[in-house]
């Protein structure tokens, strides 16, 4: 899972063809590298096991939590993974230079409680958390000591949804359940 501003087209590339390992990747579109469209799905045996969310500048809490609740969850869910690998990127927080995405501290403490409730459910605990990209060092900072409190602590039974999603989470959701449906008929 990786929830950088930029889409992680290095990961995305190297396991593009294995269906082996889940990808997804949510991510600011278009913005830097350019990849990442929601048709891009893997090829052969790889196809439907990358996914890609691509939302639009101004994303902020709710709309990601959206998508996590109803693409990134079910299918992480569906494809069962043993293990869990989130690629950290805080560059999509509201205070950072780089990009246009507007989450928040608290947002992204959101999303890591889902993937550790997940974790700790089916992959018997197993989440790797490797820090990425943010360069306002405040944020930086406050995101470091959420993401390790989150992981600290007791998994959550259930984790309350963030309310007032945009459009932007709906143009997101169309596009890549239309992209993943051959894959994930359930989802969605």
């Amino acid at each position: 899972i990786d929830y950088d501003v930029h889409h992680g087209n290095g990961t995305q590339w190297i396991f593009y063809d294995d269906p082996r390992v889940l990808y997804i990747s949510t991510h600011q579109y278009p913005f830097y590298p350019g990849t990442g469209a929601a048709d891009d799905v893997g090829r052969g045996d790889g196809a439907g096991t990358t996914v890609n969310v691509p939302l639009a500048a101004g994303a902020g809490d709710a709309d990601l939590d959206r998508v996590f609740r109803e693409v990134v969850m079910p299918i992480l869910s569906a494809y069962g993974p043993d293990a869990v690998v989130l690629s950290a990127g805080f560059d999509g927080h509201a205070a950072d230079p780089l990009g246009g995405m507007q989450l928040s501290t608290g947002g992204y403490a959101t999303l890591t409680r889902r993937l550790w409730a997940f974790a700790a459910d089916r992959c018997a605990g197993r989440l790797a958390v490797s820090t990425e990209g943010g360069y306002d060092l405040q944020a930086l900072e406050e995101w470091l000591d959420s993401t390790l409190e989150v992981c600290a602590a007791e998994p959550p039974a259930s984790v309350a949804p963030a309310a007032g999603s945009t459009a932007i989470a709906a143009a997101a959701l169309d596009s890549v359940l239309r992209a993943q449906s051959p894959y994930w008929p359930g989802v969605g």
